[in-house]
């Protein structure tokens, strides 16, 4: 099973681990790492507001910024028909092929978190 949790505005990966029989969180979107595990959900957000509060005070401490920065740009190779079929799509909904691109990857966004 994997999922994703929101701890306080933060997002962790959920993992359950069938050798130790534990969940294990380990939050995205920070600077470090931070996780926690526990036997059951309603612990383990719990143990996540604890580990998110560590590592966060941890980085004031050291006057460190605690989330990653993001450019908002990546490079993703794809195949040169799935290429052509999207700047199709982009031209007709009169769209740029970035725009095109970052609306679908929106609504697969969407979809995913209606279904968690």
């Amino acid at each position: 099973m994997v999922d994703i949790m929101e701890i306080d505005g933060c997002k962790a990966v959920i993992r359950y681990d069938p050798v130790l029989g534990r969940f294990r969180g380990e939050f995205v979107g920070l600077s470090g790492g931070a996780d926690f595990y526990a036997a059951d959900i309603e612990t383990l957000r719990e143990e996540g507001r604890i580990s998110l509060r560590v590592f966060l005070d941890m980085c004031r401490e050291e006057d460190i910024n605690p989330y990653k920065e993001y450019s908002g740009r990546f490079d993703v190779g794809i195949p040169p028909e799935l290429h052509a079929e999207i700047a199709a799509r982009a031209a007709a909904e009169g769209k740029s092929l970035n725009q095109c691109v970052t609306d679908m990857l929106d609504e697969v966004i969407q979809c995913q978190q209606m279904t968690i």
